[in-house]
């Protein structure tokens, strides 16, 4: 009977949703915010630049296990882009933002597509330690590919 119920507590502490995870803010600014915790913004990715469709400003990015995270997605070029990332399967997802419209999403994107000029916000918990890989579908050859890695704290 002891099994049965440490499985049905492990199945229930499972269900509860991990949209909430938050971690120490620790940066060293003048604010005194007393331990409030926040998102940290990571550098945006731009996709694309006036006369380089192909341009990427950063390749590879770091982060913290444990850590909530706010990740900007630009698109600057001419062309259709489709990004690709398995970090989005390995995370907490907490909201993807389009023009101030929100998306809450109960399991991860499987891609983000542009269209057109514009950026995609996505805000998640990197959920634990990995190498994770980005690209641009029928690009990567061109240079429009990059990794994510995530260690502990």
């Amino acid at each position: 009977m002891k099994g049965f119920m440490a499985l049905l507590l492990a199945m229930g502490l499972a269900a509860v949703p991990h949209t909430h995870v938050w971690a120490q803010d620790d940066d060293d600014d003048d604010d005194d915010n007393g331990g409030t915790l926040s998102s940290k913004e990571l550098p945006e990715l731009i996709l694309g630049a006036e006369g380089d469709d192909f341009a990427v400003n950063q390749q590879n990015f770091e982060l913290v296990a444990g850590q909530p995270y706010i990740w900007e997605i630009t698109s600057q070029g001419n062309l259709e882009y489709k990004f690709f990332t398995d970090l989005f399967r390995n995370v907490w997802m907490n909201q993807i933002v389009i023009n101030d419209l929100e998306v809450h999403m109960n399991g991860a994107p499987a891609w983000l597509e542009f269209d057109a000029h514009g950026t995609i916000q996505v805000q998640f918990v990197a959920a634990r330690p990995g190498f994770h890989s980005w690209s641009v579908a029928d690009l990567e050859d061109r240079g429009m590919q990059g990794t994510i890695i995530i260690s502990q704290p």
